[in-house]
């Protein structure tokens, strides 16, 4: 017993300055206090205690990680995103749906055409206004009633009057046996720097969405182009699952104009991963596919599986608000940064976002390298919209917050979005 009280006496000090360098100096104060007597009278106190202070300083230091990662977090650099936008409440929902009707031409009678819901709006800047292209819904057409893009105008953003009837719809064209009776949907708009505006929406005739574009002088007026992959890989994409097309803008007086990188446009797009394609006309699209030897970031699912050879660009992430599918958003917008896009994410409660319901949609921001528009540079870790009002938690669709419009008007950005599939909501960012 005694060598061992002699080695530990030798040894207490090199003890004592291990591990003081992990503990707060009270408790260093302590063992100088105490470790004299201890050691004077039960050896074995001293060992009890350095266990005691060891545990300490061990939570102690377990702690202080954990507060610098959170302030890692709440610090991290996001002075590249479009950041914060604040829901318009007082005159929210901004545009409801409406017994207007008018003369369809497939069915031959009247319609009351935005009837049932009206969402996922699209937006652009003319004539110092904001015109709303929308998607509205009517209560007969199968298999959840037939959709047409309605057009409003406002001169402050908040406020909307409509025009009577659609300006693009299902008809005896070309295009019926895509559109009917599912319908046109998910409209996006950019006008090129002629002034010519291109829609992208959803042709839906009730089993597939197929990604379709239309032209535009004065927003009234469209003429159908039918599928933007209409002529890649010899049609292989047209029956393929298509939808959600935001091509790339540089954002111009407050309004989206198509801009060309390294000689072509591109174009973000899907609703389980997000993909690219690029043009060199705006309306002939080519999906950008992965290299040889690359593999997908994560495994291919759904629709996914049945073009595995496309490149990915933004995937979709475990324990996030967007662990189920990743969409498009608004018109992707070139910034000196690089290339903002924001996206709608889909959240399951198990592999996602546990405070989320299932189903929940939810916006985000990614900033992609403008020099390599495949290439993600940041990426924000939290929604920066989610449902919370009462018509974004319940209606069609619930918990439904899904971004598709932003214009810049007055000093401020609209950022326009479908609220459970039902009504149009807006978000502003900028001076009141």
């Amino acid at each position: 017993m005694q060598p061992f009280k002699s080695l530990l006496g030798t040894s207490k000090n090199l003890i004592l300055s291990l591990f003081q360098p992990r503990i707060t100096p009270i408790f260093t104060n302590l063992m100088v206090v105490f470790r004299d007597v201890f050691f004077r009278k039960r050896y074995y106190l001293f060992v009890c205690l350095t266990f005691l202070l060891f545990g300490i300083s061990c939570h102690s230091v377990k702690k202080e990680h954990a507060s610098n990662a959170s302030i890692t977090t709440a610090e991290a650099d996001t002075s590249w995103a479009l950041l914060p936008f604040q829901k318009a409440d007082s005159v929210n929902p901004a545009l409801k749906p409406s017994a207007q009707a008018f003369f369809d031409p497939i069915r031959k009678r009247e319609i009351a055409w935005e009837a049932k819901d009206v969402f996922n709006p699209a937006a652009v800047v003319k004539d110092n206004k904001i015109y709303m292209l929308y998607r509205a819904q009517d209560s007969i057409g199968k298999p959840d009633g037939t959709s047409r893009i309605g057009l409003a105008v406002s001169t402050d953003g908040f406020h909307f009057t409509k025009y009577p009837a659609p300006v693009l719809y299902p008809e005896n064209d070309t295009c019926k046996k895509y559109e009917w009776q599912g319908g046109c949907e998910d409209p996006r708009v950019v006008e090129d720097s002629a002034g010519t505006y291109y829609m992208t929406y959803t042709a839906y005739d009730g089993k597939t969405a197929r990604l379709f574009i239309a032209t535009s002088n004065d927003l009234v007026h469209w003429k159908k182009y039918g599928s933007v992959f209409a002529d890649a890989d010899n049609g292989f994409y047209v029956n393929k699952w298509t939808k959600s097309g935001s091509i790339v803008s540089e954002y111009k007086n407050g309004t989206p104009v198509a801009v060309k990188i390294n000689g072509k446009y591109w174009m973000y797009w899907g609703d389980q991963f997000i993909w690219a394609a690029t043009s060199d006309d705006l309306i002939h699209w080519t999906p950008v596919k992965m290299q040889s030897g690359e593999k997908p970031p994560v495994p291919l699912r759904n629709q996914a599986l049945t073009m595995p050879d496309l490149k990915i660009v933004v995937p979709t992430r475990e324990g996030k608000f967007d662990n189920d599918l990743v969409e498009s958003g608004p018109p992707a917008m070139l910034t000196p940064q690089g290339i903002l896009l924001i996206y709608n994410g889909r959240n399951t409660k198990e592999n996602g976002d546990s405070s989320l319901a299932n189903g929940t949609y939810s916006g985000g921001e990614v900033l992609i390298d403008r020099n390599d528009p495949t290439k993600i540079l940041h990426r924000l870790n939290h929604y920066f919209i989610t449902p919370t009002q009462p018509y974004e938690l319940s209606g069609q669709v619930n918990n439904v917050c899904f971004l598709e419009g932003l214009v810049r008007l007055n000093q401020k950005w609209f950022l326009y979005y479908g609220t459970a599939d039902s009504k149009i909501a807006v978000a502003v960012l900028g001076k009141d």
